[in-house]
């Protein structure tokens, strides 16, 4: 259900073949510079780490975690030896709804008092791509710790206009069973497998 997971990054892992784009952050990825190695931490007010399940196979329900931090070392030269963690405040779930977001947080669900934070540390990037890979690592979530493999795609780089700091942007999806993390509240009436999709930040530090 994160972000994780992950608000989760690491296509810039594929960064030695990547370019970065010089006046806009939201420009599309140009032919020639590489991206900047070094240290980068979670953008938090532009990263959305959103997830959906089946709703008693009628609907899609979805919802989101709006506190996220995280750090990223990023070494172009090297992609593997690129480093992501993530953290998830658990108590920041919401889906509009007060009602629903109150019973996401007990113990019955989530249990945000007992396991406050979700987190997420790579062990594994492999490239998938120009401008793609695959980001294993473990996640723990509900006290659990399982492994989680994401793929994230590089959308460019480059310094933000708006706070003049050098951003990193990645889009990055997965999936999970929510059962294997002892969440299993309504299984199978509410849908045991969750999507993720996650728009993740970083700024170099």
């Amino acid at each position: 259900m994160f972000r994780m997971i992950n608000k989760i990054f690491a296509a810039a892992v594929v960064a030695g073949s990547l370019a970065a784009p010089h006046a806009f952050a939201q420009a599309t990825v140009s032919v020639g510079a590489k991206v900047e190695a070094g240290a980068y931490a979670v953008e938090p007010t532009h990263t959305r780490v959103l997830f959906s399940v089946s709703h008693m196979g009628f609907t899609t329900w979805y919802g989101e975690f709006t506190k996220t931090s995280g750090t990223l070392t990023l070494d172009p030269a090297h992609p593997a030896a690129s480093k992501l963690t993530i953290k998830i405040d658990t108590a920041s779930v919401s889906t509009s709804n007060s009602v629903l977001d109150s019973e996401l947080k007990s113990p019955t669900w989530f249990g945000a008092a007992a396991y406050p934070s979700i987190d997420f540390v790579s062990t594994k990037v492999q490239q998938t791509g120009a401008n793609t890979a695959k980001v294993t690592g473990n996640l723990t979530f509900h006290g659990v710790t399982k492994p989680v493999t994401l793929s994230v795609k590089f959308n460019g780089a480059g310094i933000n206009p708006m706070d003049k700091k050098y951003t990193a942007g990645f889009e990055v999806s997965g999936e999970l069973k929510r059962s294997d993390f002892g969440v299993k509240t309504y299984v199978p009436m509410i849908g045991d497998d969750v999507k993720l999709i996650i728009s993740a930040g970083f700024e170099h530090q």
